[in-house]
């Protein structure tokens, strides 16, 4: 759904920032539904898109006791590990992240949110 939605708005599948948001949302999502699921409820996507200023990627939970490390504070996993490598691609690729509070309309929900941006480079 999020690369349909990039492409929608002018952000061609299979370009570098068309794969580099789609795997940051499918990281966050995949978090989102492994540690921050509550049975009855599911995660919230948000997508804003600045067009040649930036795109914004949002991935809430109900879960507020399970927050994940802030940014740069994302510990290696062990080399032979299957897991925890999400948070490391998504400090990577993303030009900033963070971890909030979940809020919706000014109303504290509740859940966190984690928040990736990645720049629009200008075109040619």
């Amino acid at each position: 759904m999020a690369a349909t939605q990039l492409h929608a708005w002018g952000i061609p599948y299979r370009t570098a920032l068309s794969d580099t948001a789609t795997l940051i949302v499918a990281e966050l999502a995949a978090n989102a539904v492994t540690h921050g699921r509550v049975p009855g409820r599911d995660f919230e996507l948000r997508l804003i898109h600045a067009p040649h200023i930036h795109l914004h990627i949002e991935v809430s939970d109900t879960r507020a006791e399970r927050r994940p490390p802030a940014p740069g504070e994302t510990p290696a996993p062990s080399p032979l590990t299957d897991t925890g490598r999400g948070l490391l691609l998504v400090d990577a690729l993303a030009d900033r992240w963070e971890v909030v509070d979940r809020v919706s309309r000014g109303v504290a929900l509740p859940g966190k949110t984690v928040r990736a941006e990645l720049d629009i480079p200008p075109a040619d």
